[in-house]
């Protein structure tokens, strides 16, 4: 029942991983680490074309996320299908998510900081909120979700966790030889990127980037709020 995995992404849409951990995510990965990503939702509005039908923009994006795991070395990819702005913190999301960690047993956890402040996405704080419950204390704990004990699914410790997005980094890994694989990446992702000026974004992510490398001795960074889960 189980099929461990070093690091497991949790990702709220399509494409946001992209943002936080891809160049990351490449450094694992060829540091021989298995990484596997989790999507919780379709994507199926993120799109304002009246034209785009969202069950044919869900389809396209799981296209397009299966074109950067392959691009990126992701070992493997689950969708989840929640439908996009809807996920809530629900037992039912929450038993979800454990049943993953029990099953792929990573070491690192990478997700949403869900205590960004003022305008985030809902989907984001729901995320990182259920992402955290997961990992502590329910993956953990011998008696939570007794029935997943009945599959062979036994609890699992995750080390540490990652937080993208956070207004308090405080761990800072290099992604000066990544950067570029990270905007191949995210152009991958064109049912979201068509239409905007690619090179003004690829500006944006590299000036982004060196100030999440800022008082390191490397150019580019992307920056966490490490959590290490002692208990």
């Amino acid at each position: 029942m189980t099929k461990p995995a070093q690091i497991m992404v949790v990702t709220p849409h399509p494409d946001d991983a992209e943002f936080g951990v891809a160049g990351t995510v490449v450094r694992w990965v060829r540091e021989g680490k298995s990484v596997i990503y989790v999507i919780c939702t379709n994507g199926d509005k993120g799109s304002n074309d009246p034209d785009m039908k969202p069950e044919e923009l869900a389809q396209i994006r799981e296209r397009e996320q299966l074109a950067v795991a392959k691009l990126l070395g992701v070992r493997e990819v689950i969708f989840l299908r929640h439908p996009d702005q809807e996920l809530e913190d629900t037992p039912q999301f929450r038993k979800e998510l454990t049943r993953l960690i029990r099953i792929y047993r990573p070491e690192t956890v990478v997700t949403a900081d869900p205590y960004r402040r003022y305008m985030w996405h809902r989907d984001h704080r729901i995320t990182g909120q259920v992402v955290l419950d997961a990992v502590f204390p329910y993956a953990r704990d011998y008696h939570a979700y007794p029935d997943l004990r009945k599959e062979g699914l036994l609890p699992h410790k995750v080390r540490e966790v990652l937080l993208w997005g956070s207004e308090e980094p405080n761990y800072r890994l290099d992604i000066s030889d990544t950067f570029d694989i990270k905007v191949a990446a995210l152009r991958c992702h064109q049912s979201q990127v068509q239409g905007h000026p690619f090179t003004d974004m690829e500006k944006w992510l590299r000036e982004w980037a060196k100030q999440m490398a800022e008082g390191e001795d490397f150019e580019l960074a992307e920056a966490f709020h490490r959590v290490e889960v002692w208990w």
